[in-house]
């Protein structure tokens, strides 16, 4: 039988821990999306932040209301996603409507 001995983390390791984390939290149920398949529920939650963004602009009020959309997709989308779909808005090919 094999036996372990590394020490549980103290409680300082763990509040550190904890501060790393912050506020994180997974995307909720959404009832458009139940399938275990996500793209479209992380692509649907790309594009309503960015929507919402340009429309809070517009209305020159301040871009926090959008935050929720930008978690969820953040904990949705894989990096690599994010990242080409940022290059192609960048470079004005992304084909979402935004």
């Amino acid at each position: 039988m094999q036996t372990f001995s590394a020490a549980a983390p103290s409680v300082e390791e763990i509040n550190q821990l904890k501060k790393k984390q912050g506020d994180y939290l997974t995307a909720p149920f959404d009832p458009r999306f139940p399938n275990t398949n996500q793209t479209k529920n992380c692509y649907q939650n790309y594009l309503d932040y960015y929507r919402c963004v340009k429309t809070v602009k517009a209305n020159g009020k301040d871009i926090k209301v959008c935050e929720w959309y930008h978690r969820v997709y953040k904990s949705l989308c894989p990096v690599s996603w994010i990242q080409r779909w940022d290059g192609e808005r960048a470079q004005g090919t992304f084909a979402g409507r935004i």
